[in-house]
Parts: structure tokens; C-alpha cells; sequence
């Protein structure tokens, strides 16, 4: 799952809207929204974003939330390093190796790491 699609499956059920409905109201199907929802679906488009965010009408600031968290939601990451450093290129695959091994606060820890 991603940021975003957990973040749209949280939505769907506080609005407590079934899939096929929200799906109709997008104008996209049923399989897309869950395929989105799972993170088995590329980054969403900023007007699809767009249109969540009037289908739940919400606020600006959620708004903003929402188009963070779909631009971090590429289920299909490409680090490139060709220029940086070593240590740089050696953190990108030992990240892509292991990023399936670690655990939730060790991921959490990584991440606060780098929004600072």
C-alpha cells in the first residue's frame, strides 16, 4: 500500500462510500481504485488527486496533504546516482535489498531521518 492509496482507503471508509460507488462518481473502475488503494497502480495524476479532493470535498490543507502524499506514492522507485558519491550509490542498493527486511520503526526512523 501507499501513502496515498491508504490515505484514499481511510477517506472511502470515514465518508463510509463503497468502492464501485466512488469508483462511478471518478468516472474510473472499480479494479483502478483498488488497484490504487494497494499500491499496485503508479503515482496517481495530479487531476485524479484533484477530483478525490472534490469527491470528499475537502479543505485546503487537506488538499495539500493529499497531493504530498501522492507524490510520494511511486510503488516503483528509481534511484539514480550516476555523479554522487559512492557511499550514495552503496545506500541506494543496500536500501532496495533490504527495505522488505526491515521493521516499522526502523522504517520510521529512516524516514523522519531524511524529512529533516
Amino acid at each position: 500500500m501507499t501513502p496515498f492509496g491508504q490515505k484514499l482507503r481511510e477517506l472511502r471508509q470515514q465518508h463510509e462510500r463503497q468502492l464501485k460507488d466512488m469508483a462511478r462518481a471518478l468516472k474510473v473502475s472499480s479494479a483502478y481504485l483498488s488497484a490504487l488503494e494497494h499500491g499496485h497502480r503508479a503515482r496517481p495524476k495530479a487531476g485524479f488527486v484533484q477530483q478525490v479532493a472534490a469527491y470528499f470535498n475537502l479543505a485546503w490543507d487537506e488538499v495539500d496533504e493529499l497531493k504530498a502524499l501522492a507524490d510520494l506514492s511511486d510503488p516503483r522507485v528509481t534511484i539514480e546516482t550516476g555523479g554522487l558519491s559512492p557511499l550514495a550509490t552503496e545506500l541506494a542498493n543496500r536500501l532496495a535489498r533490504r527495505i522488505a527486511d526491515l521493521d516499522a520503526d526502523t522504517l520510521g526512523e529512516i524516514n523522519e531521518r531524511l524529512k529533516r
